[in-house]
């Protein structure tokens, strides 16, 4: 049996939990919902401040170059490159997840087209995070070159759809629905050995599991700041470039950003040598800004150690539901084994929605995604042994007594 006492003993033995304290959390709330925005550092309100107040207040559009507002994509994507296995210079703060897959799938098909024009087949999985799918599709209808999207069942069905005239493969590092953690490097040598290339979404693996893109043999990925970075709402996503691929090809959102000598006002295009070029226009100073102030905190912690608690929270949850919560048919649908992994813990419920509006009455904030999915983040930088027990417990009085059965629960609001 898993006690109240021993959490509290892992919670004083625990190497990490002296970060808890840069972040802004609000009294007596758990927060399990890090993994679909992350809560606020601390000192990022302090910092916003000297952003507004000074850089743009006082220094105005000297700040350009005073402030290197020019160079904070590549100067913020080199920090986010240390937790992705990046080289200097590899990586890029930009726009959002959506843009930048249309930038790199662009760039992909584009390779492909010139070595394998017979390739014609873009696969992704039926599960994965609907934004990807739709940006596949919209891309296939606008170039309107014979491509095909082919929607697989997970790492199962990739050795099927790969014996087909294959291009690009797009995959989450991390399922955004089930918590399953793909083997990146298994899973790019595969694809490779059929001449196909990997597109790697990371929104859900970024700052919550090891990784390595260049020791892997990645050829593109994307993913947002705002889930396990802490960024805040919205902030501009990443987007890496394996330095192979960089530079046959420039992404068809071709804006100033992206030229060779911007402040030349040419008239016609040509690229910026590097990643620069999967730059478009005008970046979002503040909110790019921001994005710092979490990676920062990451950068002071180790991501092994982060690895490890994490699956220890993750371990403790499944087991805690287990004992406590067995009989009220919440049916696991993320990997028990480690490996294949990540930092969430989901569980298919009838009732998932309901459940979830009466843990966030009470305090302990998960969300919930159809079909009746109930979806637990496990943020070890802020997050304790303690947090997850009193969690469960939550969750078994919840069960115990109804609660999810109050009428104003089956409300359903614009975000859900």
């Amino acid at each position: 049996m898993i006690t109240h006492e021993q959490c509290l003993y892992w919670d004083k033995e625990d190497e990490l939990k002296h970060f808890k304290d840069e972040f802004a959390l609000p009294k007596d709330i758990v927060y399990l919902d890090g993994n679909s925005l992350g809560a606020r550092p601390k000192n990022s309100l302090n910092y916003a401040q000297h952003i507004i107040t000074q850089e743009w207040g006082e220094d105005l559009i000297n700040s350009w170059n005073k402030a290197d507002w020019w160079g904070l994509p590549v100067r913020l994507g080199d920090k986010v490159g240390q937790l992705i296995g990046a080289k200097q210079g590899e990586t890029v703060i930009s726009d959002s997840t959506t843009l930048n897959l249309f930038k790199v799938l662009s760039a992909a098909v584009k390779i492909q087209a010139n070595k394998y024009p017979e390739r014609k087949i873009i696969v992704a999985e039926k599960d994965a995070f609907p934004t990807d799918i739709y940006i596949i599709e919209g891309f296939i209808d606008l170039i309107n070159q014979g491509y095909q999207v082919e929607l697989i069942d997970g790492v199962s069905d990739l050795d099927r759809v790969l014996e087909s005239e294959v291009a690009v493969v797009v995959l989450s590092h991390v399922n955004y629905r089930t918590g399953y953690f793909y083997d990146m490097a298994e899973i790019n040598t595969k694809i490779h050995a059929k001449n196909a290339l990997i597109i790697w979404d990371l929104c859900h693996s970024v700052g919550a599991v090891p990784m390595d893109l260049n020791a892997a043999n990645s050829d593109f990925a994307i993913g947002c700041t705002y889930k396990y970075l802490n960024g805040g709402p919205g902030s501009p996503a990443l987007l890496w470039v394996n330095p192979k691929h960089r530079d046959e090809f420039w992404q068809p959102l071709s804006g100033w950003w992206g030229h060779r000598k911007p402040f030349d006002m040419a008239q016609h295009y040509e690229p910026a040598k590097g990643i620069r070029r999967y730059l478009c226009g005008t970046q979002p100073i503040i909110s790019m800004s921001l994005i710092e102030c979490g990676v920062d905190i990451f950068l002071k912690a180790s991501m092994q150690k982060i690895r490890e608690k994490s699956l220890k929270l993750t371990d403790l949850f499944i087991d805690l539901v287990n004992q406590e919560c067995s009989e009220f048919g919440f049916e696991l649908i993320t990997p028990t084994d480690h490996h294949y992994r990540g930092s969430h813990v989901s569980y298919q419920h009838p009732h998932g929605y309901e459940i979830i509006q009466a843990l966030i009455a009470r305090g302990v904030i998960g969300d919930y995604r159809e079909p009746e999915v109930l979806r637990f983040g496990i943020t070890p930088l802020y997050l304790g042994y303690e947090d997850i027990w009193n969690a469960v417990q939550h969750l078994k009085a919840i069960m115990q007594h109804n609660e999810w059965k109050n009428e104003s629960y089956l409300v359903r609001g614009a975000v859900t």
